[in-house]
């Protein structure tokens, strides 16, 4: 009998945090290294919200909360949805997590048996296959390649569900590719879904904010009403408003699926910090301005990181609408020798020789289950961009 698990050796650490660690090590060691393999925004918290939660700390709220989540958070939240998304949801309805990650591995934890399939569009966030793996249900991936623009169509939906399909995980717009889908595209799969009674829809909306050149972003079950009944709607406050170290994601859905993720909490983490909770209500209730200000932001970097990839010889990036990540092909390096030497043979060759030889840490696009990409995440300053597009030009000048 071994010490480990066996559900263990289903899954693999996460790559992006992986390269993350890497970056760390080599600049630790006096390297000049540029970071641009994590996903968090570089902005400070907003001072309202990191003032409610100084006040919370000087009122005492330091105990336990109930285990998914204050009243007064909850009702928050349904203000929000209905604010925002035009969704009714009870507060009764609503969970609260230690961040979005959370959210996502109870429902799949509370509702999956062994070989319930979960479909998952690729390029997909790196830990949706592994939670469903641990879940004991079986990741369907289904490639949205950069000729698709990294989008899931309804006649692909169509050809791979299956009487043992439970959900269906919908990103937009989405890690890493930044596509976001439309009123009219996102009406096409709720169509199809409609036609399948028994598949649920896990919409991760947690870039729902971060969306550019007037795209108007939508959320399943705003688009379709007829499927709010099997809708996980989840959201959180780590990426909108820069609280990625605070630890707060919440979802919304039918009653039933939120009392099992409640039951189920209450057995491993139990209530999110309390003193995230105030600062979580007041980013939901107080001043929005900070959104305004962050996205016009994100949306210049997005800009100058797109032209600067596509002006590097064997790159092509698309330019996304939303969150604040690009997912450049380099297709066309494949087969090349960089200049000190490494044959890139794939997406996680390149990384790692842009990150020894140049000095950048990228996330390679195998990780996201599609290749040969790599990601970059754009959410640091306008000098630390520039320097490092062209690092990467210059690495790919000089690839033979």
């Amino acid at each position: 009998m071994g010490l480990l698990a066996g559900r263990l050796q289903r899954i693999k650490p996460s790559p992006t945090i992986a390269m993350t660690t890497r970056a760390a090590t080599l600049r630790a060691e006096g390297r000049d290294i540029i970071g641009l393999s994590a996903g968090e925004p570089d902005f400070d918290t907003p001072e309202h919200i990191r003032e409610a939660a100084k006040a919370a700390i000087d009122a005492g709220h330091t105990r336990y909360t109930p285990v998914d989540g204050t009243a007064s958070l909850k009702r928050a939240i349904s203000g929000k949805f209905a604010r925002e998304n035009g969704l009714d949801y009870a507060p009764s309805q609503v969970t609260v997590g230690g961040g979005g990650k959370q959210i996502l591995f109870n429902a799949l934890m509370a509702t999956l048996d062994e070989a319930d399939e979960v479909i998952i569009p690729a390029p997909y966030w790196v830990s949706y296959p592994d939670m469903v793996l641990l879940a004991g249900g079986r990741p369907v991936i289904v490639e949205c390649g950069i000729g698709a623009g990294f989008r899931l169509t309804p006649e692909a939906l169509e050809t791979v569900i299956t009487p043992r399909t439970k959900w269906l995980i919908l990103n937009s717009p989405s890690n890493p590719s930044g596509a976001g889908y439309d009123r009219a595209a996102m009406q096409a799969l709720t169509d199809v879904l409609l036609r399948h009674p028994q598949v649920w829809v896990l919409a991760d909306d947690i870039y729902e904010h971060l969306v550019f050149d007037g795209f108007e972003f939508c959320t399943p079950a705003q688009v379709e009403p007829r499927l709010k009944d099997r809708v996980l709607t989840m959201n959180g406050v780590s990426k909108a408003y820069a609280m990625t170290g605070w630890r707060i994601g919440y979802g919304a859905g039918p009653e039933p699926l939120i009392r099992a993720m409640a039951k189920l909490q209450s057995q491993s983490t139990s209530n999110p910090c309390s003193i995230s909770q105030y600062a979580a209500e007041a980013a939901l209730t107080g001043p929005q301005d900070y959104i305004t200000e962050s996205r016009a932001a994100f949306q210049r970097r997005r800009d100058l990181v797109v032209a600067g990839l596509n002006a590097c010889p064997g790159l092509t990036c698309p330019t996304p609408q939303g969150a604040f990540y690009v997912y450049p092909s380099i297709r066309d390096l494949i087969g090349k020798t960089s200049a000190g030497g490494t044959l890139l043979d794939n997406d996680e060759a390149f990384a790692n020789a842009l990150l020894d030889e140049a000095g950048v840490a990228v996330v390679f696009g195998a990780a996201f289950g599609l290749s040969p990409h790599f990601r970059i995440s754009y959410a640091t300053s306008d000098d630390q961009l520039r320097e490092a597009v062209t690092r990467i030009r210059r690495f790919c000048e000089n690839c033979a």
